[in-house]
């Protein structure tokens, strides 16, 4: 996530240091994200995400993550946030006026 431009990390409870590393020792410092083929990813763990986007930062909604896994689940989220706020602007489809009956 890039902290330079967002307010989340002022979102965050004090303790999210403490919450952060309970949540990396549960997980053993391992990211937890499966791939969509069924694989686990192997990289360690530095980051720790919100299952569910959010402020609910109880253990059963943290995971721990490796950055690359992290930053690819937030741009995706992202990029849905953002698709889900554009104003269509299309216009309604026309009939040619020889086919309008």
């Amino acid at each position: 996530m890039a902290w330079s431009t967002s307010n989340r990390r002022s979102e965050l409870p004090r303790d999210w240091a403490r919450i952060r590393r309970r949540i990396l020792r549960r997980d053993r410092g391992a990211c937890t994200n499966t791939f969509s083929d069924g694989r686990q990813c192997e990289q360690p763990a530095t980051d720790v995400d919100h299952i569910v986007p959010g402020n609910d930062h109880s253990d059963t909604n943290l995971r721990s993550l490796c950055g690359w896994c992290h930053r690819h689940k937030s741009s995706s989220e992202g990029g849905t946030a953002a698709g889900q706020r554009v104003v269509s602007s299309a216009r309604p489809p026309t009939t040619h006026p020889a086919l309008e009956g």
